[in-house]
């Protein structure tokens, strides 16, 4: 596979780069550590600016081409996840309680790789926007870095984004043109009755009775609501009620998530749930509260941009080895809001089989990061071709 032969030989240092990351997880926006080292690593790149502090710790770091053109940009998440570390890696997680379960500091090391390239060779026209994101997984960074105007600020035109996939064939590259990632949306329902003695529930307005008719008519919104060809998730996922087997509780506790394509799916299931909830209240005599929050909304590959980076892809590994037309996940990803600012296109490389993401026993597959680092480098230089350069 022709993964640029430079990028090939930092192999080396991306592993030692990923590994000193894997072994200092921080979560959300406080990253100080991370966002020490790679500001460092940037200046010791020799690119022309690092700006440092957008999102709390979030950096935009600029390399500028040969003359004029636009502004291509390129984004890694750096934060971690709050999990136990299970690996056994001689390499694992120094901070107890976190991990880089997610692949975010393969993600960084990428975008490092492609950074050192990119200022080395200044093969392209314009200039590259390298965005290294605070809190993907808990927060919305990426919401917080466009809301702080990072696309107008560096006059970004388009931009990228690289997410690995366990289980996926290593190195192989995957993507549509159109929805690849869901929106999300949480329920959290509080349900308040009378409590008292199991003994005597005729003296009681009992919340377990009524949360769980709640979460049997929650079902109802996928199965009697929405048309069967339109992707919709609703999963109920905690419910919190009682201390004893002989005390009916006064409160009952549910919450869940709720994963959608299209705008109109989402508001019917918000509207549904709202109706169910109050329906529930008159139906058991308690009263029911409910938390509804919108969460990151669907991620949508700009079809050319998608174009642009299937074609790079093929470049890199090959035609066989990339998949243009990858079926759309009901997983969610904050990079949607980027994509909401700016055309642009996120696509997935396969890193071999392995624990799942955000399980403890997770690693990222260090032998991908040159793939990763020379797609980002290729994209820029075939999407802003210095003058007679061949494009990737």
């Amino acid at each position: 596979m022709p993964v640029i032969n430079s990028i090939a030989a930092m192999e080396p240092e991306m592993r030692e780069w990923r590994r000193w990351l894997h072994r200092h997880p921080e979560l959300g926006f406080d990253l100080p550590e991370t966002a020490r080292f790679v500001a460092e690593k940037l200046r010791a790149f020799g690119v022309d600016e690092v700006h440092e502090g957008i999102a709390q710790s979030g950096i935009v770091a600029i390399i500028e081409g040969q003359g004029d053109g636009p502004t291509i940009g390129l984004r890694a998440d750096m934060d971690a996840l709050p999990i136990n570390e299970a690996t056994g890696a001689e390499h694992a997680s120094q901070n107890a309680g976190y991990m880089h379960a997610c692949g975010h500091d393969g993600h960084t090391t990428m975008l490092l790789g492609a950074a050192r390239y990119l200022a080395e060779t200044r093969n392209f026209t314009g200039r590259v926007a390298l965005i290294f994101q605070p809190a993907e997984e808990a927060g919305g960074g990426g919401d917080v870095m466009v809301r702080e105007g990072i696309m107008d600020r560096f006059d970004i035109a388009q931009v990228f984004g690289i997410h690995n996939t366990q289980g996926a064939e290593e190195g192989a590259f995957m993507t549509n043109s159109s929805a690849v990632l869901a929106a999300v949306d949480e329920f959290n329902f509080t349900i308040r009755g009378v409590g008292g003695h199991g003994a005597l529930p005729h003296e009681t307005k009992d919340p377990v009775v009524a949360a769980l008719g709640l979460g049997t008519a929650l079902q109802t919104v996928v199965t009697r609501n929405h048309c069967a060809t339109d992707d919709l998730v609703l999963s109920v996922t905690q419910i919190h009620t009682g201390s004893a087997n002989n005390i009916i509780p006064a409160e009952a506790k549910l919450s869940g998530t709720v994963r959608t394509f299209d705008p109109a799916v989402r508001d019917m299931a918000e509207r549904r749930i709202r109706a169910i909830g109050e329906g529930i209240a008159a139906t058991y005599d308690v009263a029911v509260d409910l938390l509804y929050d919108r969460g990151y909304p669907a991620t949508i590959n700009d079809p050319d941009k998608a174009a642009l980076a299937v074609q790079v892809a093929r470049a890199v590994v090959g035609d066989n080895r990339v998949d243009p037309d990858a079926v759309r996940e009901m997983g969610a990803e904050d990079f949607s809001y980027m994509l909401q600012a700016r055309p642009g296109a996120y696509v997935f490389l396969g890193t071999g089989p392995g624990a799942s993401l955000h399980h403890p026993e997770y690693d990222f597959n260090d032998a991908v990061a040159p793939i990763g680092a020379s797609f980002f480098a290729r994209l820029v230089e075939t999407a802003q071709p210095a003058a007679g350069a061949a494009s990737a």
